[in-house]
């Protein structure tokens, strides 16, 4: 299950800020999760796994990465990696053989809002699968959202994890 967060719309543009937004939407998302039953294992996703990969992008996800663990070294997480070494043990075997994440993720971070969108409703059209959210985190009182698009399923999907969270 994939669970996702839209940034805040005044965050800056600075490398610090995303890396930082970042480690809260893992640390947010790992503790939505885990409401729900789902132990989390967090995947930081990016283009590059490990450390295959140089350049911008990677390394925010890379220092993301670094500040989750600093913040919660409770939390099992993996960044940066790609999406098919965070899902697939065959993969996660080559990619990644040490990792207590690769191949058995269960909460992603997308490295923006864009991709998380895209990703989600590919999968949610393309496969058929349920997608519940975006699921709003780190707000006083729950709220969330609904695409314009949105079935009759997703609006009783959403009210049903709004009442989940209203009663934390």
């Amino acid at each position: 299950m994939a669970w996702r967060l839209k940034p805040n719309s005044a965050q800056t543009h600075s490398s610090s800020a995303r890396r930082i937004d970042r480690r809260h939407i893992a640390i947010s998302s790992a503790e939505t999760a885990a409401v729900f039953g789902i132990e989390p294992r967090v995947a930081m996703l990016s283009y590059s796994t490990g450390e295959s990969g140089k350049g911008e992008d990677v390394d925010r996800v890379r220092e993301a990465t670094e500040a989750v663990r600093a913040s919660r070294p409770d939390l099992k997480v993996e960044g940066p990696i790609q999406y098919d070494a965070a899902v697939d043990a065959a993969v996660a075997e080559l990619k990644l053989p040490d990792s207590d994440v690769a191949g058995r993720a269960t909460v992603f971070v997308f490295p923006d809002l864009e991709a998380g969108n895209v990703a989600y409703k590919a999968v949610q059209r393309s496969a058929g699968a349920v997608a519940i959210g975006p699921v709003l985190q780190g707000l006083r009182k729950p709220v969330n959202d609904l695409s314009r698009g949105c079935t009759v399923t997703d609006i009783v999907n959403t009210v049903a994890i709004t009442a989940v969270q209203a009663g934390d």
